[in-house]
């Protein structure tokens, strides 16, 4: 099979050069052109493989350069429960939840543990990954301070 490179590939080429980005003025251009070639929906196969490769590009310059850090599980809840338009008391009663717990792990006060991202999974209809947090990073900072147990004296061990 041959892939033949059509006129409109090369003319976009010529108007935005397939290359690394390498500044905010080079994004926004990019980005414009991408908004312009997602708006013609009678695009041809040479336009779409330049925009395939575009995007590419973009989303490499903006990884490095504009990081979004990975939501914790309080902040996906809190995006769910606002994007269904509904309400802490409607997600715990219809998830199976006391609302006292839904309102807790709201607050900050409790975790949410595997169980309650189970549930919440099944009420939204979401893979439990959501809930998840998969960067160490931001897991250290999310789990809360552990106490160090107290020594227990050799004569007080000894009795036990």
């Amino acid at each position: 099979m041959k892939n033949v490179v059509g006129n409109e590939y090369f003319q976009l080429v010529r108007r935005f050069p397939l290359r690394p980005i390498r500044s905010e003025r080079e994004l926004d251009e990019a980005t414009r052109v991408i908004d312009e070639l997602i708006a013609d929906e009678r695009r041809s196969p040479g336009a779409d493989d330049y925009l395939d490769v575009l995007s590419d590009l973009v989303e490499k310059y903006e990884s490095e350069h504009h990081p979004i850090p990975d939501a914790s599980p309080v902040e996906v809840l809190q995006f769910l429960i606002e994007d269904r338009k509904t309400n802490q008391r409607a997600v715990a009663l219809g998830s199976g939840m006391h609302v006292s717990t839904m309102s807790e792990i709201l607050s900050g006060a409790r975790q949410m543990n595997l169980d309650h991202m189970r549930k919440l999974a099944t009420f939204f209809n979401v893979d439990i990954a959501v809930f998840l947090l998969l960067d160490k990073e931001v897991s250290s900072r999310a789990r809360p301070a552990t106490r160090k147990r107290a020594s227990v004296p050799k004569r007080a061990a000894a009795k036990r």
